[in-house]
């Protein structure tokens, strides 16, 4: 073999090898991009509920009314002073000392032909997966559409910017107290009680701004992740019960079965995914047998 075929050989060699390379380093490089994608795409992790029809069930024997859903509501989806998406109906009727009273825990009833859905011109409000009633703030143009086809009084309005007071400059003594808008920048946060994992699940969601509206998500963050709405986890009298229509072994099927449940408004055709059971009634009589 001259020196000519040698050079050519070990040439054609380099070539093979360089390609082998190329081709290793191209596999490896695709790889860490599908892994990438894979860690950081949406969906990527969380519950799939495709085909479910997501619902809640109040038992009034239960509740308490104590307000704890409220109050556990505005802490994680950061609600403004003045606006409650948890919030409830109360009725008093009788006369002392044979009164009645009446408490009923209301919500975005997440409707199944939802009227908020249908009229909104931009599809901001839209029916997402497990058939909740959701809200993209950044396509909502604040035209309050919904808002006033909404029966159930449930949606809201940021007719000014969210948590004025903790943006205000006033303290209470003068070079003794830090004002609202210090102590949030100490804190280094937006607004107390700010949950970045609603920012993740829709852009603005995290901190509602002024010209927008906002309500009730059955807190679909925690939802798209396995876990029931907050007001349903933090109910000391488990008296708010979550889960799929679809599933007759489901908690809310079983308890749909066993009591006739009834909703509010029912006659709108509106077809409410929140369903009330049982009723509470401290009310006593003294024992008779009646006369005729």
């Amino acid at each position: 073999m001259d020196e000519r075929e040698k050079e050519k050989r070990g040439s054609d060699t380099g070539k093979k090898i360089g390609r082998r390379s190329l081709l290793k380093v191209g596999a490896a490089a695709l790889a860490g991009v599908f892994a990438a994608r894979t860690v950081k795409g949406e969906g990527s992790s969380g519950k799939s509920l495709k085909g479910k029809r997501l619902a809640m069930v109040i038992d009034l024997q239960r509740c308490t009314g104590c307000g704890g859903c409220i109050f556990t509501c505005k802490i994680e989806n950061n609600v403004q002073s003045g606006v409650a998406w948890s919030s409830r109906i109360i009725k008093t009727s009788g006369k002392f000392p044979n009164l009645r009273y009446e408490y009923i825990p209301t919500l975005c009833n997440h409707c199944e032909k939802a009227p908020c859905v249908k009229a909104c011109p931009t599809k901001a409000m839209h029916k997402g997966d497990g058939g909740m009633t959701l809200h993209t703030p950044k396509k909502c143009i604040g035209c309050r559409t919904c808002q006033a086809v909404c029966p159930y009084e449930v949606i809201h309005a940021n007719t000014e910017e969210p948590h004025k007071f903790w943006r205000g400059d006033e303290v209470a003594i003068a070079d003794c107290t830090s004002s609202p808008s210090e102590l949030v920048e100490r804190m280094k946060g937006k607004i107390p009680s700010y949950n970045p994992d609603k920012e993740k699940s829709s852009s603005g969601a995290g901190l509602r701004y002024k010209g927008i509206v906002e309500k009730c998500t059955f807190c679909d963050h925690m939802v798209r992740n396995g876990k029931v709405p907050f007001c349903v986890d933090r109910c000391p009298a488990s008296a708010r019960i979550f889960g799929d229509l679809n599933d007759p072994e489901s908690a809310v099927s079983k308890i749909l079965t066993k009591y006739r449940p009834w909703r509010l408004k029912e006659h709108l055709g509106t077809e409410p995914k929140i369903f009330y059971v049982r009723n509470y009634n401290p009310g006593n009589y003294e024992k008779s047998k009646g006369s005729v």
